[in-house]
């Protein structure tokens, strides 16, 4: 198991971002996926037409989500923890994913770099 760390700069206030992982309406205006998302602890999440999937543990509204994301029969919890705070360009989120398999490890950060945040920051910066 694996645990990966890394910040990103998005060009939009932290409030703004948080929606955006937040909201199914957004999540599928920068993602062109469907989502099922609610805001909520103890609530089941899917996104980019269930690619990922987990359950929600917690949300400080404009700061911070954490979530358990599923890979099949896993002993440990995978959790993804993402804070949000304020950056002279916008938001710096600081993303821990841990106890990512071995054999997914390079997949998820790939994902993470050019799918989830890649695809949000250039949703923002209009690319």
């Amino acid at each position: 198991m694996k645990t990966y760390k890394k910040y990103y700069t998005i060009p939009e206030k932290p409030e703004i971002v948080y929606q955006a992982l937040t909201n199914v309406l957004i999540i599928k205006l920068w993602t062109g996926f469907e989502a099922e998302m609610e805001a909520k602890p103890n609530t089941e999440f899917s996104l980019w037409d269930g690619n990922i999937s987990g359950k929600n543990l917690e949300f400080v509204e404009g700061k911070k989500i954490v979530q358990e994301w599923y890979f099949g029969d896993q002993k440990e919890k995978s959790i993804v923890t993402i804070k949000l705070h304020e950056h002279k360009k916008g938001t710096s989120a600081e993303l821990e994913h841990t106890n990512i398999p071995d054999d997914d490890f390079e997949d998820m950060c790939s994902g993470w770099d050019n799918a989830y945040f890649g695809e949000l920051i250039d949703f923002y910066t209009g690319e």
